[in-house]
């Protein structure tokens, strides 16, 4: 990790040293997985060393199927921390894949600009903004995977299929909202689940 430049402010090979480490259950997602916090001091001696936090998070298998002409990372550290970098450079470069206890896992410098929103502290405006903002990186990330032909196809049925009170296909809008009840039904199953295991 030490070649790698996690902060801003430093240089690839300054040493590093874990000052402290704890578990860490945060959300749903990390049930049942590891996840640690770390202390982490870079640089040397007491006077020109740094402080950062670490988010070290063991790295799941996919759950959603791949095409078969995709090539995909086997390690899961590797592929998630490949995904960041193509979805939100900012992100995926302060991050690495790494081995823990034989598993993969990733490790995350914690920034503040990290911090999860508060949806019900924006404004209609600002929520507005938030979310055009994300559904433009999704957008842009599934258009990398299409082909010029597939790409004009694809933006000729949403053109066609646009209604005068909803700016998404109604086709579409119907399929995002029933994969949301689908999600939140097995996000709270394994939330049973996991609990009655304990």
């Amino acid at each position: 990790m030490a070649q790698r430049n996690l902060g801003q402010q430093r240089d690839c090979g300054d040493p590093i040293e874990i000052i402290d480490a704890a578990y860490w259950m945060k959300g749903c997602s990390s049930l049942g997985r590891l996840r640690y916090a770390l202390l982490v001091g870079v640089g040397k001696g007491r006077k020109q060393r740094g402080l950062c936090l670490l988010d070290l998070k063991e790295a799941s298998a996919p759950a959603a199927p791949r095409d078969a002409g995709v090539e995909m990372r086997r390690d899961n550290g590797q592929r998630i921390v490949t995904g960041a970098r193509a979805l939100s450079p900012n992100l995926g470069e302060r991050m690495l894949p790494a081995r823990l206890l034989d598993k993969a896992v990733v490790l995350r410098e914690l920034m503040p600009q990290d911090l999860k929103i508060e949806i019900d502290r924006l404004t209609r405006t600002e929520a507005m903004d938030a979310a055009r903002y994300l559904a433009s990186v999704v957008g842009l990330a599934h258009r990398r995977q299409m082909d010029a032909a597939t790409l004009k196809s694809w933006s000729r049925e949403l053109a066609r299929s646009h209604t005068k009170t909803l700016d998404a296909p109604s086709w579409l809008w119907g399929s995002v909202v029933e994969l949301a009840g689908i999600h939140e039904t097995a996000y709270l199953e394994h939330c049973r689940r996991h609990a009655m295991t304990q």
